[in-house]
């Protein structure tokens, strides 16, 4: 009888099933939160039209941008001090009431004001899941189910943009924050009777110093990261500002962290050399896999002078290749036990692939650029579940919270960095092209350029792929800082399934309590 029990209970003492329908909730909860950003994107231009504002139009994305960035940390420090079950589900509920907020915004102001409330909810539900993840199953079986969890993110990338723009234009742009009244009231509801809640052993105590000025640090960065467009200049006062502040944080948030009983991230983690170095390949997946998405798309718009709609095709390359790396990655990881060969693979091929994007001449025949993106798809998906993976192990039991939330924000952060790094590059290098009977190179839009006489057009491909030489050098420098970080891991050789080890199976200072619900 206990042979044919044991299989179905898992690390948490729960059936497959009930962890089945858990981790299903899980994911409608991170499908809403990631989808959100995604289908405002489209929106943004009705909203505009209905508020004006425009000159405060980017703090739309930004807001939600630092929100869900600077609450990270601490939701994940939360969870380890609190239990998940309520953690996660206020960050749900906390999202839930942001679209309610955004739905019934007034103004630009009042929409900003909720995006906040959006984002703080965000951020929540992304860390929250992964440590949950980490409750449910053993470290092998983790990685199968997480590679799920990298399908909802590209589902939601790949559907929100077209999902937003259709609502907004048939059903109205308030109907893209509504929309998730029904989605959070479903996913509360199953987590409320589903998720048991266990109690840590340890007296919470709250370090609000730390929390403080580790959130100043972060939105100093973020903030700093897309001063281009708040502040409309890298060299704005504003922007100078903002590292300087970061910078006094950190150092404030050191000296706070070593005296805290109860530190938002323990420094003990930078102990172990894998934690330290999987955060940079955090950074760096970051870099590669979030900040050059929107790159990609106009550097596919601007040399070959493919339409929005056409150009937007090749992400279909992108994401099937994120899609199979990241199932395939999880399967090997759970077969093998190793983590390091698969992330080591994916950052080299990533080198190569955005080397590649580097030298492809200006006519190269499509089919080409489709499968030099199919392949950085693939490289980015092996790399996916690694980093969550790695830091959770590496750190003990009680904190595996706080390192889910490290990182889990450098890869957020890596984007951020990386999106305004690009963004400074191609716009030096377009203000030096020079196109005779063209005007500003930078300012160039597909419209205009479509318009164009022949040899005028073509000149502007020619600058923009010039351009981007140096925008996809700069990601092989990137990819290559991780490839040397990953091959710098110590090999870890994570236990098969049902032989765990104890901290990693159930936390010893975890103990279950009665459910509330």
């Amino acid at each position: 009888m206990s042979n044919h029990v044991q299989p179905t209970v898992g690390p948490s003492g729960l059936t497959h099933r009930r962890r089945m329908a858990i981790f299903s909730f899980l994911m409608l909860s991170l499908f809403m939160a990631t989808l959100d950003n995604q289908v405002v994107s489209t929106a943004l231009p009705t909203i505009i039209g209905e508020f004006g504002a425009i000159e405060r139009f980017a703090w739309i994305g930004s807001a939600y941008l630092l929100a869900q960035s600077a609450i990270m940390p601490v939701y994940g420090k939360l969870g380890d001090l609190f239990g998940r079950k309520y953690v996660m589900m206020f960050a749900v509920g906390l999202f839930t009431i942001g679209s309610l907020l955004c739905g019934l915004s007034w103004s630009m102001d009042s929409l900003i004001a909720a995006r906040v409330f959006q984002g703080l909810g965000a951020g929540g539900i992304m860390v929250s899941i992964f440590s949950i993840n980490a409750d449910l199953f053993e470290p092998r079986e983790r990685a199968r189910y997480q590679s799920f969890s990298s399908l909802v993110l590209m589902a939601s990338g790949s559907i929100g943009p077209t999902l937003g723009g259709t609502m907004s234009q048939y059903l109205g742009w308030r109907s893209i924050f509504l929309i998730n009244l029904p989605i959070g009231i479903i996913a509360l509801a199953g987590l409320m009777f589903m998720l048991p809640y266990r109690r840590p052993e340890r007296q919470p105590k709250i370090d609000y110093v730390g929390a403080l000025t580790l959130a100043i640090a972060i939105s100093g960065l973020v903030l700093w990261a897309d001063s281009q467009s708040l502040f409309g200049s890298l060299t704005a006062w504003p922007s100078l500002a903002l590292p300087v502040i970061s910078a006094l944080a950190l150092t404030i948030w050191l000296r706070v962290e070593r005296r805290a009983a109860e530190p938002v991230i323990p420094l003990g983690l930078f102990r172990d050399r894998n934690f330290s170095l999987l955060l940079i390949v955090g950074i760096v997946s970051g870099g590669i896999g979030i900040g050059l998405v929107n790159y990609h798309a106009l550097f596919l718009q601007m040399t070959t002078g493919l339409s929005p709609a056409h150009a937007g095709l090749f992400f279909i390359a992108i994401t099937a290749g994120i899609a199979g790396g990241s199932l395939t990655a999880g399967r090997l990881i759970s077969r093998t036990g190793h983590y390091k060969p698969w992330l080591v693979l994916g950052l080299f091929l990533s080198t190569l692939c955005l080397a590649g994007l580097m030298v492809l001449p200006l006519h190269v025949p499509f089919w080409a650029v489709a499968a030099v993106l199919l392949a950085q798809g693939i490289a980015i998906g092996l790399g996916q579940q690694a980093p969550v993976i790695g830091v959770q192990i590496a750190s003990p039991a009680k904190d595996v919270g706080a390192a889910t939330g490290a990182v889990t924000l450098s890869r957020m952060g890596g984007a951020a960095l990386a999106i305004s790094i690009y963004g400074a590059i191609l716009t030096d290098q377009l203000m030096r092209a020079v196109v005779p009977g063209v005007g500003s190179i930078a300012e160039m839009t597909p419209d205009r350029m479509a318009a164009l006489p022949a040899a005028a057009r073509e000149g502007v491909a020619a600058a923009f792929r010039g351009a981007f030489d140096w925008v996809y050098f700069s990601a092989v420098v990137i990819a290559a800082v991780g490839f040397l970080a990953a091959a710098m891991l110590r090999p870890v050789q994570l236990a098969p399934i049902g032989e765990a080890e104890k901290p990693q199976a159930k936390p010893a200072d975890m103990q279950a309590a009665p459910r509330a619900g």
